[in-house]
């Protein structure tokens, strides 16, 4: 008989399909050039599962994807690729979500994020840890939770305020500038690392700020227990409420954007598991954000 593979950490939020297009000229409004388009799994909680993969760990996914053709060739992908879906909920009636972004050799132009099956189904994704499956109340899950903001604020806000979440490890990350600001409720939870870039850092604290290191001690001085700031090619910064370490990312020529920041996510976290100090994990992770740009493949 074969033995249950146990998860090594949870990946909650959007797992659906990435339509990509991306052209190596440089587009305006009404732009119409020769490019490629692509269709991958995508969904922050999805891309940070597959990179955590790719360096060793065996992440299990939490979410909604729908029971049509669209939803089973994403489940056999994400199946293909060693990743646990046994948790994912699977909605009779809603379809499965799709990212939709435009990208230029400048970075992203525009993009649309369909995750409406993900906000309806609600609660119901997070079910396995209040059943006793992963945890419950009285049982807290201890391990590990990369979470993602496109749960709905009251998602987000049931997990800041459940004692079934009070024991996890969660590492948030906002999905979009145009979500962070439903991170605010995470700001105070304890053993929490928010990861965002420079502008959404600002839109969390209702300001802008002029580096990740500014952004990081503002962050902070907000109530954030922890938070790693990204600034595209500029100076990336960890901090904490005693200390901000920063660090600067190679200088790569991008081939594409869409999830760099969630394999940014997804190495910091890895370094850390295999036992990487703060400083060393922030330039692994740099590192492997880098060569993803690139159209490399992370090492480990």
């Amino acid at each position: 008989m074969k033995t249950a593979v146990s998860p090594d950490i949870l990946c909650i939020g959007s797992v659906l399909w990435d339509v990509v297009g991306r052209s190596e000229t440089t587009m305006t409004i009404g732009s119409d050039v020769p490019g490629r388009i692509r269709r991958i799994p995508g969904g922050v909680a999805m891309n940070i599962a597959m990179t955590l993969q790719k360096f060793g760990l065996t992440p299990a996914l939490l979410s909604a994807v729908g029971q049509d053709a669209a939803g089973d060739d994403l489940i056999d992908q994400a199946h293909k690729m060693g990743l646990i879906t046994k948790y994912i909920y699977r909605s009779e009636t809603l379809p499965t979500d799709v990212y939709m972004a435009i990208e230029d050799a400048n970075g992203l132009i525009a993009a649309i994020a369909d995750a409406h099956s993900l906000e309806a189904v609600g609660d119901q994704i997070l079910w396995p840890l209040e059943d006793g499956t992963l945890g419950s109340t009285k049982v807290p899950y201890q391990g590990i939770i990369a979470l993602d903001g496109n749960l709905t604020e009251a998602q987000l806000r049931k997990i800041a305020e459940h004692p079934g979440f009070s024991k996890a490890d969660l590492r948030v990350a906002p999905a979009s500038p145009g979500k962070a600001k439903r991170l605010r409720t995470l700001l105070g939870h304890p053993n929490t690392t928010l990861y965002v870039n420079r502008e959404e850092a600002g839109l969390l604290c209702n300001t802008s700020f002029t580096s990740a290191t500014d952004a990081a001690a503002g962050l902070c001085a907000s109530g954030a227990q922890r938070v790693l700031v990204t600034d595209g090619a500029g100076v990336a910064a960890d901090g904490t409420k005693t200390r901000v370490l920063t660090n600067q990312p190679p200088d790569v020529t991008a081939t594409r954007i869409t999830g760099a920041g969630d394999t940014f996510l997804a190495a910091h976290i890895a370094s850390e598991i295999q036992g990487r100090d703060a400083n060393a994990a922030l330039v692994h992770a740099l590192a492997a954000a880098a060569a993803y740009v690139a159209g490399d493949e992370p090492h480990v």
